[in-house]
C-alpha cells in the first residue's frame, strides 16, 4: 500500500510539474491554437491520477489500520501516576526527582471533516471537528508521557505542560511534558 501511495505520490509531481513548467510556457505560445498536445493531456491526467491514487491509498490504509483496543483515559484506573500541574504535590513530600518526561503526537483530520470545518468557520460556531482532533492528540500524547514517567518508576508527574504548534494545513503537534518524581 505504502508503495503504491509513493508511485501516486511521484506521478503527481511529474505531472503537476510538466503542467506548469512545460504546459504553461506553451499555452503562453501557442495561445491562438486551441488543440492541447498529447503529452500535456498525459500530465493532465498523471496529476489527477496521481492525487486519486494517495487520496484512495491512504483511505485505505486509515480503514485497515484502526486500532483495536481505544486509548486508556487520561488518569483512568489503569494509571496510578498522580498528574498536576504544579511544582508540588499537596500533603505529599517529594523524595527524588527523575527527570523530564514527555510524549507527543502530529494529528491530522481527514479533508471531509476539514471542508465541514471551514464551512463552520464561515457561518460561525464551535469547531468540533478540530475540538475532537485536539481532544485525541491531548489524550495520546499524555498517554505517552504516562508510560515513559511509569518506565522510570514515578509515582507522580509535576508542573506538567502542553504545547501545541501547526504542522502542515490542519495538522497539529501536540507536546505534553513534565517532571517525574517518587513521592515519600
Amino acid at each position: 500500500m505504502k508503495t503504491l501511495r509513493q508511485i501516486g505520490s511521484i506521478v503527481f509531481v511529474l505531472g503537476l510539474f510538466t503542467t506548469i513548467f512545460a504546459g504553461m510556457p506553451w499555452y503562453v505560445l501557442t495561445e491562438n491554437d486551441p488543440v492541447i498536445p498529447w503529452w500535456l493531456r498525459i500530465a493532465i491526467f498523471a496529476l489527477l491520477g496521481g492525487i486519486l491514487l494517495v487520496l484512495v491509498t491512504l483511505a485505505l490504509q486509515q480503514r485497515k489500520f484502526k486500532p483495536s483496543e481505544p486509548a486508556p483515559l487520561i488518569g483512568s484506573a489503569q494509571s496510578n501516576i498522580m498528574l498536576i500541574n504544579s511544582e508540588q504535590v499537596p500533603g505529599r513530600v517529594i523524595c527524588q526527582t527523575l527527570g523530564l518526561v514527555q510524549g507527543h503526537t502530529v494529528f491530522a483530520i481527514w479533508l471531509g471533516k476539514d471542508l465541514s470545518a471551514i464551512i463552520r468557520l464561515i457561518l460561525g460556531g464551535e469547531l468540533t471537528e478540530y475540538t475532537d482532533m485536539m481532544g485525541k492528540a491531548r489524550q495520546i500524547a499524555t498517554n505517552r508521557m504516562i508510560t515513559q514517567a511509569s518506565q522510570k518508576g514515578a509515582d507522580a508527574i509535576i508542573n506538567i505542560r502542553y504545547m501545541t504548534t501547526s504542522v502542515i494545513g490542519s495538522a497539529a503537534e501536540l507536546l505534553a511534558y513534565g517532571t517525574a518524581v517518587k513521592l515519600s
